[in-house]
Protein backbone atom coordinates (compact mmCIF):
# COMPACT_ATOMS: atom_id res chain seq x y z
CA UNK A 1 0.00 0.00 0.00
CA UNK A 2 0.88 3.48 -0.63
CA UNK A 3 1.67 5.82 2.34
CA UNK A 4 -0.55 8.80 2.30
CA UNK A 5 2.40 10.68 4.84
CA UNK A 6 1.84 14.08 7.22
CA UNK A 7 -2.15 13.28 7.29
CA UNK A 8 -3.84 12.59 10.15
CA UNK A 9 -7.40 10.85 10.75
CA UNK A 10 -9.36 11.88 13.97
CA UNK A 11 -11.93 8.80 14.60
CA UNK A 12 -14.24 8.38 17.65
CA UNK A 13 -12.51 5.90 20.13
CA UNK A 14 -16.38 5.14 21.45
CA UNK A 15 -17.20 3.66 17.90
CA UNK A 16 -15.82 0.15 17.55
CA UNK A 17 -16.35 0.74 13.53
CA UNK A 18 -14.08 3.82 13.60
CA UNK A 19 -11.99 2.15 15.61
CA UNK A 20 -11.30 -0.67 13.00
CA UNK A 21 -11.17 0.55 9.86
CA UNK A 22 -9.06 3.68 11.34
CA UNK A 23 -6.88 1.10 12.72
CA UNK A 24 -6.76 -0.93 9.37
CA UNK A 25 -5.64 1.96 7.27
CA UNK A 26 -2.64 2.77 10.21
CA UNK A 27 -1.98 -1.67 9.72
CA UNK A 28 -1.76 -1.86 5.73
CA UNK A 29 0.43 1.29 5.53
CA UNK A 30 -2.35 3.32 4.13
CA UNK A 31 -1.75 5.80 6.83
CA UNK A 32 1.62 6.28 8.81
CA UNK A 33 2.15 5.09 12.24
CA UNK A 34 0.71 8.36 13.51
CA UNK A 35 -1.68 8.29 11.04
CA UNK A 36 -5.02 8.41 13.24
CA UNK A 37 -5.77 10.31 16.77
CA UNK A 38 -8.79 10.35 18.34
CA UNK A 39 -11.07 12.88 18.54
CA UNK A 40 -11.12 13.66 22.16
CA UNK A 41 -7.76 14.49 22.30
CA UNK A 42 -7.27 17.41 19.90
CA UNK A 43 -6.34 20.65 21.68
CA UNK A 44 -7.08 24.29 21.36
CA UNK A 45 -4.55 25.18 18.51
CA UNK A 46 -6.28 22.17 16.08
CA UNK A 47 -10.02 23.85 17.09
CA UNK A 48 -8.60 26.85 15.71
CA UNK A 49 -8.68 25.14 11.70
CA UNK A 50 -11.00 22.44 12.52
CA UNK A 51 -14.16 22.28 12.36
CA UNK A 52 -15.19 20.48 15.36
CA UNK A 53 -18.90 19.99 15.01
CA UNK A 54 -18.72 18.56 11.57
CA UNK A 55 -15.48 16.39 12.41
CA UNK A 56 -17.75 14.68 15.07
CA UNK A 57 -20.40 14.26 11.97
CA UNK A 58 -17.85 13.23 9.46
CA UNK A 59 -14.51 11.60 10.77
CA UNK A 60 -11.93 14.52 9.73
CA UNK A 61 -8.31 13.91 7.91
CA UNK A 62 -6.13 16.63 8.91
CA UNK A 63 -3.35 17.58 7.21
CA UNK A 64 -1.17 19.57 10.13
CA UNK A 65 1.18 21.14 7.49
CA UNK A 66 -0.82 23.08 5.15
CA UNK A 67 -3.62 23.09 8.01
CA UNK A 68 -6.08 21.72 5.57
CA UNK A 69 -8.84 19.16 6.61
CA UNK A 70 -11.08 16.92 4.74
CA UNK A 71 -14.20 15.55 5.82
CA UNK A 72 -16.26 12.44 5.83
CA UNK A 73 -16.55 10.27 2.77
CA UNK A 74 -14.19 13.11 1.04
CA UNK A 75 -11.06 12.12 3.74
CA UNK A 76 -12.21 8.32 3.18
CA UNK A 77 -11.72 8.81 -0.84
CA UNK A 78 -8.21 10.76 -0.14
CA UNK A 79 -6.64 7.48 2.08
CA UNK A 80 -8.36 4.98 -0.54
CA UNK A 81 -7.29 6.69 -3.22
CA UNK A 82 -3.84 7.14 -2.68
CA UNK A 83 -3.50 3.71 -2.84
CA UNK A 84 -5.84 3.12 -5.38
CA UNK A 85 -6.61 6.06 -8.09
CA UNK A 86 -9.32 4.35 -9.45
CA UNK A 87 -11.24 3.86 -6.89
CA UNK A 88 -11.01 8.01 -5.56
CA UNK A 89 -12.17 8.79 -9.39
CA UNK A 90 -15.27 6.30 -9.14
CA UNK A 91 -16.17 7.70 -5.89
CA UNK A 92 -16.04 11.62 -7.05
CA UNK A 93 -18.53 10.93 -10.07
CA UNK A 94 -21.86 12.80 -9.74
CA UNK A 95 -24.01 10.00 -9.10
CA UNK A 96 -22.01 7.88 -6.98
CA UNK A 97 -20.19 10.75 -4.47
CA UNK A 98 -23.67 11.86 -3.81
CA UNK A 99 -25.35 7.69 -2.80
CA UNK A 100 -21.66 7.61 -0.76
CA UNK A 101 -22.45 11.00 1.07
CA UNK A 102 -25.68 9.99 1.80
CA UNK A 103 -24.95 6.56 3.28
CA UNK A 104 -21.96 7.94 5.09
CA UNK A 105 -24.14 10.43 6.75
CA UNK A 106 -26.98 7.60 7.78
CA UNK A 107 -24.54 5.59 9.14
CA UNK A 108 -22.69 8.24 11.01
CA UNK A 109 -25.71 9.98 12.06
CA UNK A 110 -26.89 6.82 13.72
CA UNK A 111 -23.47 5.28 14.90
CA UNK A 112 -24.27 5.91 18.56
CA UNK A 113 -27.91 3.84 18.31
CA UNK A 114 -26.00 1.21 15.61
CA UNK A 115 -23.12 0.70 18.43
CA UNK A 116 -23.90 2.14 21.94
CA UNK A 117 -21.37 3.87 24.11
CA UNK A 118 -20.44 4.70 27.72
CA UNK A 119 -22.40 8.00 28.42
CA UNK A 120 -19.06 9.94 29.81
CA UNK A 121 -20.72 13.48 31.30
CA UNK A 122 -17.31 14.73 32.61
CA UNK A 123 -15.64 14.33 29.34
CA UNK A 124 -15.24 17.84 27.64
CA UNK A 125 -14.58 17.03 23.68
CA UNK A 126 -16.89 14.64 22.99
CA UNK A 127 -17.13 12.85 19.20
CA UNK A 128 -20.50 12.86 19.77
CA UNK A 129 -22.71 13.47 16.05
CA UNK A 130 -25.27 16.09 15.91
CA UNK A 131 -28.76 14.56 16.31
CA UNK A 132 -30.70 14.17 12.97
CA UNK A 133 -34.36 13.45 13.08
CA UNK A 134 -34.54 12.88 9.54
CA UNK A 135 -31.30 10.22 9.32
CA UNK A 136 -33.08 8.88 12.52
CA UNK A 137 -36.46 8.02 11.37
CA UNK A 138 -35.02 6.98 7.87
CA UNK A 139 -33.07 4.55 10.32
CA UNK A 140 -36.34 3.27 12.23
CA UNK A 141 -38.34 2.59 8.95
CA UNK A 142 -35.77 0.72 7.55
CA UNK A 143 -35.18 -1.35 10.64
CA UNK A 144 -38.63 -1.65 10.78
CA UNK A 145 -39.05 -3.65 7.00
CA UNK A 146 -35.90 -5.58 7.64
CA UNK A 147 -37.76 -6.86 11.10
CA UNK A 148 -40.51 -7.27 9.25
CA UNK A 149 -39.44 -9.51 5.99
CA UNK A 150 -37.36 -11.69 7.95
CA UNK A 151 -40.27 -12.54 10.87
CA UNK A 152 -42.59 -13.33 8.00
CA UNK A 153 -39.73 -15.85 7.10
CA UNK A 154 -39.08 -16.94 10.32
CA UNK A 155 -42.99 -17.63 10.98
CA UNK A 156 -43.46 -20.14 7.52
CA UNK A 157 -40.62 -22.39 9.92
CA UNK A 158 -43.12 -22.48 12.64
CA UNK A 159 -46.06 -24.41 12.03
CA UNK A 160 -47.32 -23.57 16.30
CA UNK A 161 -48.07 -20.37 15.04
CA UNK A 162 -51.50 -19.49 12.83
CA UNK A 163 -50.17 -18.90 9.26
CA UNK A 164 -48.63 -15.15 9.06
CA UNK A 165 -49.03 -12.03 6.50
CA UNK A 166 -46.30 -9.76 5.95
CA UNK A 167 -48.80 -6.87 7.17
CA UNK A 168 -49.44 -8.58 10.43
CA UNK A 169 -45.17 -8.71 11.24
CA UNK A 170 -45.26 -5.30 10.27
CA UNK A 171 -47.86 -4.41 12.93
CA UNK A 172 -46.00 -6.21 15.38
CA UNK A 173 -42.98 -4.82 14.71
CA UNK A 174 -44.64 -0.82 14.56
CA UNK A 175 -46.90 -1.70 17.12
CA UNK A 176 -43.49 -2.15 19.76
CA UNK A 177 -42.57 0.94 18.68
CA UNK A 178 -45.88 2.72 19.92
CA UNK A 179 -46.21 0.16 23.32
CA UNK A 180 -42.62 1.29 24.23
CA UNK A 181 -42.51 5.18 23.28
CA UNK A 182 -45.83 5.05 25.98
CA UNK A 183 -43.64 4.68 28.83
CA UNK A 184 -41.78 7.70 27.81
CA UNK A 185 -44.05 9.75 26.59
CA UNK A 186 -42.79 12.48 29.21
CA UNK A 187 -38.92 12.24 27.81
CA UNK A 188 -38.09 14.80 24.98
CA UNK A 189 -38.10 13.48 21.91
CA UNK A 190 -34.53 12.72 21.46
CA UNK A 191 -34.14 10.88 24.55
CA UNK A 192 -37.08 9.01 22.89
CA UNK A 193 -35.95 8.51 19.52
CA UNK A 194 -32.78 7.42 20.70
CA UNK A 195 -34.11 4.81 22.62
CA UNK A 196 -36.24 3.65 19.73
CA UNK A 197 -33.26 3.26 17.40
CA UNK A 198 -31.44 1.07 19.96
CA UNK A 199 -34.55 -0.99 20.59
CA UNK A 200 -34.63 -1.67 16.81
CA UNK A 201 -31.10 -2.00 16.69
CA UNK A 202 -31.59 -5.12 18.85
CA UNK A 203 -34.56 -6.53 16.48
CA UNK A 204 -31.89 -5.96 13.85
CA UNK A 205 -29.11 -7.94 15.57
CA UNK A 206 -32.40 -10.95 16.13
CA UNK A 207 -33.05 -10.90 12.20
CA UNK A 208 -28.91 -11.77 12.10
CA UNK A 209 -29.21 -14.41 14.05
CA UNK A 210 -32.85 -15.90 12.67
CA UNK A 211 -30.88 -15.36 9.21
CA UNK A 212 -29.12 -18.43 8.96
CA UNK A 213 -31.40 -20.97 9.94
CA UNK A 214 -33.85 -19.32 7.39
CA UNK A 215 -31.00 -19.74 4.92
CA UNK A 216 -30.85 -23.46 5.77
CA UNK A 217 -34.09 -23.81 6.00
CA UNK A 218 -34.62 -22.95 1.94
CA UNK A 219 -32.38 -26.42 1.38
CA UNK A 220 -33.06 -28.64 3.78
CA UNK A 221 -35.58 -29.72 6.15
CA UNK A 222 -34.67 -28.85 9.75
CA UNK A 223 -36.67 -30.33 12.77
CA UNK A 224 -39.08 -28.36 15.15
CA UNK A 225 -37.00 -28.58 17.75
CA UNK A 226 -34.12 -26.89 16.44
CA UNK A 227 -35.74 -23.72 15.12
CA UNK A 228 -37.37 -23.80 18.03
CA UNK A 229 -34.12 -23.96 20.42
CA UNK A 230 -32.91 -21.81 17.75
CA UNK A 231 -35.31 -19.14 18.38
CA UNK A 232 -35.75 -19.14 22.09
CA UNK A 233 -31.43 -18.49 22.09
CA UNK A 234 -32.35 -15.88 19.79
CA UNK A 235 -34.78 -14.44 22.23
CA UNK A 236 -32.58 -14.74 25.14
CA UNK A 237 -29.38 -12.87 23.93
CA UNK A 238 -31.65 -10.41 22.53
CA UNK A 239 -32.67 -9.72 25.63
CA UNK A 240 -29.85 -9.41 26.90
CA UNK A 241 -29.15 -7.11 24.40
CA UNK A 242 -31.37 -5.02 24.74
CA UNK A 243 -31.11 -4.51 28.88
CA UNK A 244 -27.14 -4.11 28.11
CA UNK A 245 -28.11 -1.02 25.94
CA UNK A 246 -30.88 0.80 28.26
CA UNK A 247 -28.18 -0.03 31.39
CA UNK A 248 -25.21 1.82 28.93
CA UNK A 249 -27.43 4.96 28.24
CA UNK A 250 -29.11 5.20 31.68
CA UNK A 251 -32.26 4.91 30.56
CA UNK A 252 -35.29 3.26 33.24
CA UNK A 253 -34.58 -0.42 33.92
CA UNK A 254 -38.19 -1.30 33.68
CA UNK A 255 -38.09 -0.69 29.34
CA UNK A 256 -36.94 -4.05 29.50
CA UNK A 257 -39.71 -5.61 31.28
CA UNK A 258 -41.95 -4.03 28.68
CA UNK A 259 -40.39 -4.65 25.93
CA UNK A 260 -41.01 -8.43 27.08
CA UNK A 261 -44.76 -7.79 27.97
CA UNK A 262 -45.30 -6.51 24.82
CA UNK A 263 -44.08 -9.36 23.12
CA UNK A 264 -46.06 -12.04 25.16
CA UNK A 265 -49.26 -10.01 25.01
CA UNK A 266 -48.68 -10.01 20.91
CA UNK A 267 -47.92 -13.67 20.91
CA UNK A 268 -51.06 -14.09 22.83
CA UNK A 269 -53.53 -12.52 20.32
CA UNK A 270 -51.46 -14.38 17.53
CA UNK A 271 -52.62 -17.59 19.17
CA UNK A 272 -55.87 -16.99 20.03
CA UNK A 273 -57.36 -14.67 17.68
Amino acid sequence: MKTLENQTILYDEDCPLCQAYTSAFVKTGMLDKNGRKPYCNIGETEQEFIDTERAANEIALVDYQAKTVLYGIESLLKIIGNSFPWIEKIGHLAPVNYFLKKTYSFISYNRKVIMPSVVRENQTVKCEPTFNHSYRITYLILAVLVTTLVLFECSKLLPQLPESSIWREFSLAVGQIGFQSLFLIRSDRKKLLTYLGNMMTVSLFGSLLLLPIIIASKFTTLSGNLILIWFGITVMLMLKEHFRRITLLKLPVYLTPTWVLYRIIALFIILNF
